[in-house]
């Protein structure tokens, strides 16, 4: 959420950031003008609120100079002056409601240094690919290569669950978990490992600004009024909501493997065939709360752990800086890792790596106490797939597919393969 201060300081400064997102700015103006009546009531308020002291010590006095029929008047008028204080109180409060409910909707300002453009097709190669050459036999997609090793069971997952769902089954499924526990233990140096759960509260997804926005994105238990995450970035935002802590605790890393869960809304007319894009998958976050002093060093830290995921597994990768206008709601600067697939000949997003700023904080309400006094200050906040396992599989189970039609395990992974180093033929 952004801050209202700085909407009202700078308001032309704010609108231009949004026209760079290519966001409407009409809500800056509603907020504009909602702040300048709030404010008004509220000093309204005020005014009154330190009338009814005056009154309350004249009320005093003459009960002591014996004229309590004058007393009695004035406490009359005291009275009414506390109906009107509850009034504006009132208003005052409905109008900070409605600020907050269009900020809700208002995404993050895009970084100084984030890129300018209008779409995806504008957002730089910052690290180019290498050249590699695939031959006819690792042209195949992973779908094919599933089905014909009994590894991805896509029709069964279907029957049990329905479009966009998959099984996968054997060697596939201890792949599937080497890849979450590669992921893992990669990062234990320096990330805390967290299991938080799966399904959260409405605030909870609010809070790292999934809510409202994108409520048709999202699978929602009505019953319970519980939502099942879209990546653990959701409850790790939220593990320190409403707190203060000391600058000395910051940075905090941490990391989670779960399940997450997308209705993918949006995906009417795109490729969802295999692991393209799938209602649940398992994914490896790394996250991290900061000073804004430490956050350009942990975005870089986050991106490197993260490419050198890739790079070890021996993918064929990329790196996108995503200009203003392919930002995600929260964000203000992000980086895209694409590993290469030559089933589908197409490059496939398997991380973004994002400095939110205060942007989910601010909504969340974290804050640190500086080190040299002051007031406290809004965290920030960053997150990033260390690991997002559909995609990575897809790509492993294309690159590595052998002449004869098995799989060969890169190296990376054999220790988490219980000693396999093939997935062979049936």
């Amino acid at each position: 959420m952004l801050d209202v201060r700085q909407i009202r300081s700078d308001p032309d400064a704010v609108k231009a950031a949004l026209l760079r997102r290519g966001e409407p700015t009409s809500p800056i103006d509603e907020v504009i003008d909602h702040d300048k009546t709030h404010r008004e009531l509220t000093h309204q308020a005020d005014e009154l609120r330190a009338e009814i002291k005056q009154v309350s010590a004249q009320v005093g006095e003459l009960h002591r100079d014996g004229k309590a029929d004058q007393a009695t008047e004035l406490q009359e008028k005291s009275r009414e002056l506390g109906t009107q204080v509850d009034d504006l109180t009132a208003q005052a409060e409905q109008r900070g409601e409605w600020i907050n409910r269009i900020l809700l909707f208002v995404p993050n300002l895009p970084a100084d240094d984030c890129p300018d453009g209008s779409g995806p097709e504008d957002n730089p190669i910052i690290r180019e690919p290498e050249d590699r050459s695939y031959e006819p036999h690792q042209k195949v997609p992973h779908w094919d290569i599933g089905t014909e090793l009994g590894i991805l069971d896509v029709e069964r997952a279907v029957r049990m669950s329905g479009a966009m769902f998959a099984m996968y089954r054997g060697l596939g499924a201890r792949l599937l978990r080497a890849l979450i526990n590669y992921g893992l233990d990669r990062n234990r140096d320096l990330y805390e490992e967290v299991r938080p759960p799966t399904l959260v509260r409405t605030e909870t997804l609010t809070s790292t600004g999934h809510l409202p926005k994108f409520a048709d994105d999202a699978y929602h238990l009505e019953r319970d009024d519980l939502w099942a995450i879209p990546t653990a970035e959701v409850p790790l935002t939220s593990i320190l909501t409403g707190e203060i802590v000391d600058e000395s605790d910051l940075p905090m890393r941490l990391m989670a493997h779960t399940s997450c869960y997308r209705r993918e809304a949006g995906s009417a007319g795109r490729d969802t065939r295999g692991l393209l894009r799938v209602h649940e998958f398992d994914k490896v976050e790394l996250y991290a709360f900061c000073t804004p002093n430490q956050a350009n060093d942990l975005h870089q830290e986050i991106l490197t752990r993260a490419e050198s995921a890739i790079a070890d597994l021996g993918l064929r990768y990329r790196i996108l800086d995503l200009c203003a206008a392919d930002l995600g709601a929260a964000s203000a600067r992000t980086y895209d890792i694409e590993v290469y697939s030559p089933g589908t000949d197409q490059w496939l997003e398997v991380s973004s790596i994002s400095w939110c700023r205060d942007y989910q904080t601010r909504r969340a309400g974290i804050r640190f106490r500086p080190a040299d006094g002051g007031r406290p200050q809004m965290v920030h906040s960053l997150n990033g797939s260390g690991l997002a396992v559909p995609r990575v599989w897809a790509s492993l189970v294309e690159t590595y597919r052998q002449a004869d039609g098995s799989i060969a395990i890169p190296d990376a992974l054999t220790p988490y393969m219980s000693g396999t180093t093939t997935i062979p033929i049936p």
